[in-house]
């Protein structure tokens, strides 16, 4: 199977979450919101459980999971190279099965960072 881009996972998982939402079903709704409220500041900060996320993802093999908790993480600011450190976390702790979603991974890394660098890019020409 064909790996999605960013953009192509980006869209499918909007079209998703607005099926998912049409259904006025309250434990769906509770479900997401218990989802949501985990990676809220609490003892730890959001930052820190978005970190985490990518690392239980990783570990569990959900690469949807992974592409979102990248794009969360490179929002909240991680650097390409704590990313990497935080998939050789998980990769310790998952084992060898988890080197293709490592790769994935890394893919998506670097086209969410081609996209930061394209945003801000755009944002100092139309400053200009």
């Amino acid at each position: 199977m064909p790996r999605r881009t960013i953009q192509e996972f980006r869209a499918e998982r909007a079209k998703g979450q607005e099926r998912l939402l049409d259904h006025d079903h309250l434990g769906l709704k509770r479900f997401l919101r218990l989802d949501s409220a985990a990676y809220e500041d609490g003892a730890l900060d959001g930052r820190t459980k978005e970190l985490l996320g990518l690392v239980a993802s990783a570990v569990l093999r959900c690469n949807d999971c992974i592409d979102y908790h990248l794009e969360q993480c490179v929002e909240a600011g991680y650097s390409r190279e704590q990313l990497v450190d935080a998939l050789n976390v998980a990769m310790i702790v998952g084992g060898s099965i988890v080197i293709p979603h490592a790769r994935h991974a890394m893919l998506s890394i670097d086209e969410l960072f081609a996209e930061k660098a394209a945003n801000a890019s755009s944002d100092s020409n139309s400053a200009g």
